[in-house]
């Protein structure tokens, strides 16, 4: 996948990070600027609707700044932020479930025909399938499992603990994930396994 977050690319001077500690307000705007593009994209991705994602994105740094005193450097700080961001937003996808009275299961709702189709997905074999579309069709929790382990690169014992799932779970949707996208996309059956590498989009 291309649409990587940029996370790791962000370098904060720890000065900063001290100071924002300290409540320091211009600390603060700093580390907002240099983080708020990929935690809003994080937040789109799950979402899928920019209002949502804008709200997530205050949520995440409200929650940044109120605990960054906490913040002990073990990790990079995109790292930290990367986690609280991923959080609050399947916070708000349980949130969404629950009002629409779905539960977390292996049984997640699959995705119709008709469903893919109202995302532009065509059955023909001959049309080229465009991966945001192809990630549309699938069920949110598959989504956001593919999303988790694919992009943001997290193994499937640290997305179980996000979802308060079991690893079985998370390997299990990564799979039919798998399977789902495998012939939309027309990728060689070469891909790996979900307990291995992703597959080759």
């Amino acid at each position: 996948m291309a649409d990587m977050s940029k996370f790791a690319d962000i370098d904060i001077d720890p000065g900063i990070i001290k100071r924002a500690a300290n409540g320091d307000a211009k600390a603060h705007e700093i580390i907002y600027r240099a983080f708020s593009a990929p935690v809003y994209s994080i937040c789109l991705r799950f979402t899928k609707v920019p209002a949502h994602a804008e709200d997530l994105v205050q949520e995440t740094f409200i929650e940044i700044m109120r605990s960054i005193g906490k913040f002990r450097g073990e990790a990079a700080l995109g790292s930290w932020i990367r986690r609280i961001a991923v959080t609050k937003a399947l916070m708000f996808l349980r949130s969404a479930w629950t009002k629409r009275g779905q539960m977390l299961t292996d049984d997640w709702h699959e995705v119709t025909e008709g469903d893919a189709l109202s995302h532009g997905i065509s059955r023909h074999p001959d049309d080229a399938m465009d991966l945001d579309a192809a990630l549309a069709s699938l069920s949110d929790v598959s989504r956001a499992v593919v999303w988790l382990h694919d992009v943001e690169g997290f193994t499937h014992k640290e997305i179980a603990g996000f979802m308060g799932k079991t690893e079985s779970f998370s390997k299990s949707q990564l799979s039919r994930a798998y399977q789902r996208l495998r012939p939309m996309l027309e990728v060689p059956e070469t891909g790996t396994q979900p307990d291995g590498a992703a597959i080759s989009y």
